[in-house]
Parts: C-alpha cells; sequence; structure tokens
C-alpha cells in the first residue's frame, strides 16, 4: 500500500509524506510514484532554464522508518510494551555500561520519544476528527490527560535506575533529551487540542480545563528541569527555546532515519549508448574514405575534399546519436539509485529521475485530471503549462527490513520537501489594485492577490493496483499561499 498526504511545510517548501507500507506475506516489495507537476508558461520554468541539477537542488528527500504504532494506552502497560523495553535496556546498562549497552539504552529512548510523539498526534487527529458525539470527545479528552500523565510519570519514575556511580552525565544526557522533547511534544499536542476545543468553549469548558491544567503541570516540572520555556521578555524571541527543540526532534528521529546514499543510475548502460554512437560515426567515416580511395586513389584532392567532408559528417552523426541514445536512456533509466540501509544491512533502493515532457507523452488519465475542476472555464482552451515528471520506484526486501527489529514496522516514510523559490521569479507582485467607483461617483481602490496555480497529479501503483491523487498548489510572490486536494 501507498499512503500520500501533503502539506505546507514553510512559506516557501511543500512536502509530500509518501508511506510506502510493505505486505506481510511478500518478501519482495516494489512500489511506483509518478509525479506531474503543470508549471503555468508565464513563470518560463522549461529545460533551458531550469535544469535536472536545479529541480535535485528544490527537492530534499528524507527516508525514514514508519514509527511503530501503539495506542496511548498501551505505551506503558504490558511485558511487551515501549516502556518495559526502555526499563530492561536502562537496567542493563546500568549494570554493564559497555558500548553496545549505551548505543541499545540510546536507541530504546529515541524510539519510545518517538512512539509518543506518533501516539499523541494521532489521539488528537481522532478527537478532532468532526466524527465524534460530544459525550465522546469529554471522554476521549479525560482519557488523553490520564494516559499522558502516566505515560510521562513512568518514564520519568526510570531515571533512578541510571543514578549510579558507573553511568557518566553524558550518558544520562540522553534520558533528558527524550525527557525535554516528550515534554514540548505533548504540549504542542495540547495547545492543538485546546485550539479545536475552543470553538465551542461553552460545551467543552471542563476538558479546556483539564488540558489547561494538563499545561500547567508540565510547565512547573518544566522550570523545576531547568528546561527551555517561552519568555514573553525575551529579547532574543526565544531563538535559543526553537533551536533547542529543533535539534531535540533530529536527535530522537535520528533512530529512525534511514542511511540513502546516491549515486547516478545506469552508467554503464550510457558507456554502451556513447560507444555505439561513436562505432556508428566511424563506419559512416570509414566506408565513405574507401569507396572515394578506390575511385580516386590516395592523395588526390578530390579524394582530400571527401575525406574532410565524411569528417565533418562522422561528428554529427556521432552527436546526433548521442542524443538519440540520450533520450531513449531517459525514457527506460533512471538519474539517480540509493541503497536504503539500517547500519551496514541494505532493506531495499530507490530510484528517482526527472524530465520534461511533451503532452503527446503525458497519459489521457493524467490530462483528464488536470482537466477538471477549472478555474475559469476558458482554462481549457489555453492549457500551455510547462510539465515535469518525478518518477520514484521504490524496492524494500521485507525480510531484511523486520531482521533485528525489536519493533514490527510496516514500511517506510519518503518525505519529500519541493521548494518552490525557483518558479517564483518572475511572477508579478502579489497584490493588484483594481480601481472601484462608489455610490457618490467617487473612485478608490481594491487589492486583489495575484496567483498562479502548479497542478501536480500523482499516480502511484503497488501490487497490480494503480490510484491517483491531485493537488491543486496556490502560489503568489510572496510564497505558497494554499494547498487543495482535488476530488
Amino acid at each position: 500500500m501507498i499512503d500520500i498526504t501533503t502539506k505546507i511545510h514553510d512559506q516557501f517548501s511543500i512536502e509530500f509524506k509518501v508511506g510506502f507500507v510493505t505486505r506481510r506475506k511478500m518478501r519482495h516489495n516494489d512500489f511506483s510514484v509518478y509525479m506531474w507537476i503543470f508549471v503555468p508558461n508565464s513563470l518560463d520554468i522549461n529545460p533551458s532554464t531550469y535544469s535536472k541539477a536545479n529541480f535535485y537542488r528544490d527537492v530534499k528527500s528524507n527516508v525514514r522508518l514508519i514509527t511503530p504504532r501503539y495506542l496511548m494506552r498501551d505505551i506503558v502497560n504490558g511485558k511487551e510494551s515501549p516502556a518495559e523495553r526502555v526499563r530492561q535496556a536502562m537496567t542493563h546498562m546500568a549494570s554493564d555500561p559497555t558500548r553496545t549497552a549505551i548505543a541499545e539504552y540510546e536507541s530504546q529512548i529515541k524510539i519510545f520519544a518517538a512512539i509518543v510523539k506518533s501516539a499523541l498526534r494521532e489521539e488528537v487527529l481522532h478527537i478532532c476528527s468532526g466524527n465524534q458525539q460530544c459525550e465522546d470527545v469529554c471522554l476521549l479528552c479525560q482519557a488523553y490527560c490520564s494516559n499522558a500523565k502516566q505515560i510521562l510519570d513512568t518514564y520519568r519514575s526510570l531515571r533512578q535506575i541510571i543514578n549510579t556511580p558507573t553511568i557518566t552525565e553524558q550518558v544520562r544526557g540522553s534520558f533528558r533529551y527524550g525527557d525535554e522533547f516528550m515534554s514540548y511534544t505533548l504540549n504542542q499536542s495540547t495547545y492543538r487540542l485546546i485550539k479545536w476545543l475552543a470553538q465551542n468553549r461553552e460545551l467543552f469548558a471542563e476538558q479546556i480545563e483539564q488540558l489547561s491544567q494538563l499545561l500547567r503541570r508540565e510547565g512547573e516540572y518544566r522550570k523545576k528541569m531547568n528546561y527551555q520555556v517561552v519568555d514573553k521578555e525575551d529579547r532574543l524571541e526565544n531563538r535559543n527555546l526553537i533551536y533547542t527543540h529543533g535539534v531535540l526532534k533530529k536527535y530522537v528521529e535520528s533512530a529512525l532515519y534511514l542511511r540513502v546514499p546516491k549515486k547516478r543510475d545506469g552508467v554503464m548502460i550510457e558507456q554502451i549508448y556513447l560507444s555505439i554512437a561513436a562505432g556508428l560515426s566511424m563506419i559512416f567515416a570509414t566506408i565513405i574514405s574507401f569507396y572515394f580511395q578506390q575511385r580516386y586513389g590516395n592523395f588526390t584532392w578530390p579524394f582530400f575534399v571527401v575525406l574532410v567532408i565524411s569528417y565533418m559528417g562522422k561528428d554529427r552523426i556521432k552527436e546526433l546519436a548521442r542524443y538519440y541514445f540520450a533520450h531513449r536512456k531517459g525514457s527506460k533509466y533512471f538519474d539517480n539509485k540509493a541503497r536504503i540501509s539500517i547500519g551496514e544491512r541494505t532493506i531495499g533502493w530507490i530510484k528517482e529521475g526527472v524530465d520534461f515532457l511533451q503532452r503527446t507523452n503525458i497519459p489521457q488519465e493524467v490530462m483528464r485530471l488536470r482537466q477538471q475542476h477549472p478555474i475559469a472555464p476558458a482554462e481549457q482552451l489555453i492549457m500551455d503549462d510547462k510539465v515535469l515528471l518525478y518518477r520514484k520506484w521504490v524496492h524494500i526486501d521485507r525480510e531484511q527490513l523486520v531482521a533485528h527489529n525489536v519493533y514490527h514496522t510496516d514500511g517506510i516514510n519518503d518525505i519529500i520537501r519541493l521548494n518552490v523559490n525557483n518558479f517564483i521569479h518572475k511572477m508579478d507582485n502579489p497584490y493588484i489594485s483594481l480601481p472601484q467607483i462608489d455610490e457618490a461617483n467617487n473612485l478608490y481602490r481594491v487589492n486583489c492577490k495575484k496567483v498562479y496555480f502548479l497542478n501536480i497529479i500523482m499516480q502511484y501503483q503497488y501490487d497490480g493496483k494503480t490510484d491517483y491523487k491531485r493537488f491543486r498548489v496556490s502560489l503568489s510572490r510572496a510564497g505558497i499561499e494554499s494547498i487543495k486536494e482535488m476530488e
């Protein structure tokens, strides 16, 4: 299965989170994702102004394991719970602090914190889904507060295990980093939940009070532990706080990120094609030379002229053949290939490629989706977009994926961020002023947004099934305005 979600990451970046979920009974899992990006012609994005190197500079891809899924109530309960695994790793490390034991202890803390973050996010999304009855929301909020306290209290109680002479302050720091990260994550999730409940403040006043008490409790704990907190009087606008949270996020999620070193794909095939091109041009030059040599003999002016012309033709044939084979290679091969590794163990690979396409080479289903829901009906009569095709092929060996993993994982997430800075260079000003007239016949002007639309159509294939998604991205000179999935 392939799961795709998208959001605005920042003012100039779109984020696509593509989850490649493997089948348990299938060892070799292959996935393909095709992304057609329709760019308005007025932005002047074409092969001569926007190369492959430009595109790969604008695209950032992070590959990581899908976070193991747990309900909040299951994180600290049971012999196989994440909290129990952390306790076992800490107990073993405190008794025998070898490098291996310390590495396992740090890994378990990181994964535990990542699981807590994911569980909090999923619980808040579930409550705020809009499908809950009022009484269900009340019960869910109560359970959220209770489970959150239990999770953090259980984790914090484990600190005494490593408060021993055998453990250095640096090693104990890992426990502190996990604690501070989870405290920050709990705050962010709780604020998001309160914001949603506040839309019906009178109805959910009791639940908002419960959640607020949870935040106050956590705020007091953060001050007690000297963790960074928001300071309204901070002249530097709490930059150290934001920086620290970014570092902690990278620290925790490093346990899930995978090594994906890239290299060019199809290098051997490319060299074979270039050799064939050189051979064809040499055959042409040799045949011409032999023919005129036999007819006019050696060291004659006609032979000399023909020899020069043949070599001129030879160079042109070589370049044309190189161009033809490069086009053939581009249609069948990819630009880059990367191994997906956990430690030293390879669990699969990813291939990626990007090309500009002529409209005649775009599948009819993709064009049909592009033409649906136009902003202006006349748009269908123009259709002069430039089309970029970004494609990925992912192979995962499930047997290697689950080997030596304590936690069950469904697959990998490929988080793709597309920066649109190169797309906005030739845009008009973000606002256009239009004249209007009032009842007293006085002129006044109204500012109207000037936007451009990127249409992105994704085709994803797995296990013989093909599905499509279409997104419309609204851009202006000021950055990304919105992104909407078109049904």
